[in-house]
Formats: C-alpha cells, sequence, structure tokens
C-alpha cells in the first residue's frame, strides 16, 4: 500500500513542484544569508498569504493577490535608504495579522488562510509547475551576472557608488526572484514552511561548509535531502507536507549545532 501511494502519478507532479522549490528557495536563502537579509523571506511569505486571501471577494486568482502584496511590500522595502530585518519583521507581523483578519472576515477566507499558512503540495497543478520552472530557469540563467554583483555589494558596499555603476538593476532582478519564490513557496509549501527551505539549509551550510560555492551546494543537498525525507515522511505517516518539512528542517539544523560544538571542544572558532 505504501509503495502504491508514493508511487502514484498523482503525486509526481506536486513532488516535481516541490523539488524545484526546494532548489530554488533554498539557493536564494543562501544570497538572502550572505545579504543578511533573512528575515525578508518570512515576512514576504506571510504578505503573499495575506494577498492570497484577500483576493477572494475580488474574484482573482490567489497567485495574482499575493504577487500583488508581496511586490508592493518588496517596493516599499526598496524606497527605504537602508532596510533591515527590523522592516522584514514590521512586515511579518503586517502579514500575519492582515492574513487572519481577512480569512475571519471573507468567505471561505479560513479554509484558504489555513491552506496557505499550513501548505497545500497535494492540490498543486501544472500552472504551479510552469511558474516553478521559470523561477529556476531565471534563477540559473541570472546566476552568472547577478552573483558577483550580490558579492561585491556585500563586502565592498561603496564599491558601485564610487565607480558611478548603477546598482539597481541587479538589485531589481535579485527582488523579483525573492518575491516570486516567497509567494510560489507560500502558494505550495506554506508560509512556514517555505520560510524554513530559505532559511535552514544556507544557515547551516555557512558552518559545515568552506568556500562560496561548497557553501551553495550544501545548501542544495541539505535542502533536497530535507524535502525528500518530509514527503517521503508525511505520506507514510499520513501527516500534513507542511508541518513535517518543518520538522525535517529543524532536525537538519542540528547539524549546526554539533559543528558548533565540535568546533568548541577543538579549540577552531565556532559561529
Amino acid at each position: 500500500m505504501s509503495d502504491f501511494i508514493l508511487f502514484d502519478p498523482m503525486f509526481r507532479l506536486p513532488f516535481l513542484i516541490g523539488l524545484l522549490l526546494a532548489v530554488g528557495l533554498s539557493l536564494i536563502g543562501a544570497y538572502l544569508r550572505m545579504r543578511e537579509e533573512w528575515l525578508a523571506a518570512l515576512g514576504l511569505s506571510h504578505m503573499a498569504a495575506a494577498g492570497g486571501i484577500a483576493a477572494l471577494p475580488l474574484g482573482i486568482p490567489a497567485l495574482a493577490g499575493a504577487l500583488g502584496f508581496a511586490g508592493l511590500a518588496a517596493l516599499l522595502k526598496g524606497l527605504l535608504p537602508k532596510a533591515s530585518n527590523n522592516h522584514y519583521g514590521l512586515m511579518l507581523l503586517l502579514g500575519w495579522g492582515g492574513a487572519l483578519m481577512l480569512a475571519a472576515n471573507t468567505h471561505q477566507g479560513e479554509v484558504v488562510g489555513e491552506a496557505l499558512l499550513r501548505g497545500q503540495l497535494y492540490f498543486t497543478s501544472k500552472p504551479h509547475l510552469i511558474a516553478a520552472s521559470l523561477l529556476i530557469l531565471a534563477l540559473f540563467s541570472s546566476l552568472s551576472w547577478l552573483s558577483p554583483r550580490l558579492l561585491t555589494e556585500r563586502f565592498f558596499p561603496d564599491y558601485f557608488s564610487a565607480n558611478r555603476i548603477p546598482a539597481w538593476p541587479h538589485r531589481l532582478v535579485f527582488g523579483a526572484l525573492v518575491v516570486v519564490a516567497a509567494v510560489l513557496g507560500t502558494l505550495a509549501m506554506g508560509a512556514m514552511a517555505a520560510f524554513a527551505m530559505f532559511f535552514v539549509p544556507a544557515w547551516v551550510a555557512f558552518v559545515l561548509a568552506r568556500g562560496w560555492r561548497r557553501a551553495l551546494m550544501l545548501t542544495i543537498v541539505l535542502a533536497v535531502a530535507s524535502y525528500l525525507t518530509a514527503f517521503v515522511a508525511s505520506m507514510l505517516l499520513d501527516q500534513p507536507f507542511g508541518p513535517t518539512l518543518v520538522l525535517c528542517l529543524a532536525l537538519t539544523a542540528t547539524l549546526r549545532l554539533f559543528a558548533n560544538r565540535a568546533a568548541r571542544l577543538s579549540g577552531a572558532p565556532g559561529e
């Protein structure tokens, strides 16, 4: 019975969508951590959830509402002189409070809100697959241009202004990737699960790996391993996917704790 469920054709599409998102979200999460903007993922995910619920009374697709709310939040953040995790924390509070208030006062809002906050991977369809595929395509095709600029801006903050090179193009591209990834992750995995995929793999990899490229590769490996474990476990145990993924990623985070412990015992500097 278990084999039949795991290899049932009806689960192949959700599995592939989740796998693509695991790669995309974790990789973007590594750049967010490098930029010390990791809380952006949680703030944007909850803004996306609020937008998805707000779309109900307007009669527009949840994806459009989620993109609208998350995009507007990212745009307003971009207008600030220097955004920080404090602003993303405020974004989180607005998104969480707005999502629950909209859910309580909208027809079927509670059902949709529950799905967006907990995830609905098993109910994803071809449009989600197309969107996730386009995200991966855009991410990997732009990395060779985007990555050096993000790294330069992080470690040499005055480089672009000192050389009169516009910084807005790479900021705009990266911001768009973050928004789309947060929206797709929220719609498929749930707000908290999407944040965990942004946050945990890079957080662990940055301690275990030495070198930027190795850290990126390990980030993807940890994300995919956690996703595969959660997908199989949730089906075998008949549990909701979103919370299962969060718990698997939380268990993955123990690798970081052991690494720090080993570093302290050996006298090496830990983080």
